[in-house]
């Protein structure tokens, strides 16, 4: 029996499973994949009013403008570190979270827990913005702990070198909790009684951590974080843009809110249609770069 028999067997075995897939295929083939046949506009000096058929070719001219810009090595700087910092710091936080939660055994307790990290996923990005201007300024609470160590308070966001830093431990806090979820989930999967047979070996809870735990959700740990290093570069502009401001576009302009600033502001749409294409294809390397390391050192990938 041949691929497409095997195919067609299941497809009547299982219709409703492969209906429930087309709107998610749909999805991603309009909003996904389509689009990308817009990116050829970055080589061609693109206008509107001519169309992206009608408008010249002019090859890799803003790529070439990019890169000899002055912008080009503070934005990958900033947007690297940004991105370096948030993994080093950000992604073993929700993991750490899911290994704490674990341990729990007041169920009341654990739910609450639970619910108070989720909350900041689910406000507004302006409003998170908003609580984040708010404590930082001179008057909010992070200068007011300040001084109570006898510290002098400032405008901590507008100080150049503390964007990073309150960047990423805000993202933290946003996405700690949701991020958690999937290693619960997978945490739940494990055999109690491999615990029970720890116990009974005299190993105590940090041992059945190292031992029965992690190793449990490695596989896990070792696909979100391929897939993590394949976004290293992709800082989202919605935030910077609501927290950065002239004074500390040296270390807060990343990839992201450059293209948004010449692309939507400036309209300068071929130009800003390179510098997004140069960093899908940097992503894209360092995602196959990840899922080859990956492979050959834990036996774990995406393919």
């Amino acid at each position: 029996m041949n691929r497409l028999e095997l195919f067609r067997r299941d497809l009547s075995k299982h219709k409703a499973i492969y209906l429930m897939t087309v709107p998610v295929i749909l999805y991603y083939l309009i909003f996904k994949y389509v689009p990308m046949g817009g990116a050829i506009i970055a080589f061609k000096d693109y206008h509107p009013s001519e169309g992206i058929w009608g408008s010249p070719w002019v090859g890799f001219e803003h790529f070439r403008d990019f890169f000899d810009s002055f912008f080009f090595w503070r934005l990958i700087r900033n947007t690297a570190l940004i991105g370096f910092y948030d993994l080093i710091f950000g992604f073993p936080a929700p993991i750490l979270l899911a290994l704490l939660l674990n341990e729990i055994r007041h169920a009341l307790f654990k739910r609450i827990v639970q619910t108070f990290s989720y909350l900041p996923h689910f406000i507004s990005m302006v409003v998170i913005c908003g609580f984040i201007i708010d404590f930082t300024n001179r008057n909010g609470i992070i200068n007011t702990i300040i001084s109570w160590f006898g510290g002098t308070p400032s405008a901590l966001l507008a100080n150049p070198g503390n964007f990073r830093s309150i960047y990423v431990i805000s993202q933290i806090w946003q996405e700690i909790g949701w991020a958690s979820i999937i290693y619960l989930a997978a945490l739940s999967g494990v055999n109690p009684e491999l615990y029970e047979a720890a116990k009974m070996d005299g190993a105590g809870r940090f041992k059945q951590i190292f031992h029965i735990t992690i190793p449990a959700i490695l596989p896990v740990i070792s696909i979100l974080l391929i897939l993590k290093m394949g976004s290293l570069l992709e800082i989202g502009f919605e935030k910077i843009i609501l927290l950065y401001n002239p004074a500390t576009y040296e270390t807060a302009d990343v990839i992201s809110s450059f293209v948004y600033r010449m692309g939507v502001v400036e309209r300068d749409y071929s130009f800003t249609s390179a510098v997004g294409l140069f960093q899908s294809v940097v992503n894209f390397v360092m995602l196959l770069s990840a899922n080859t390391l990956s492979k050959r050192l834990s036996g774990n990938s995406l393919w």
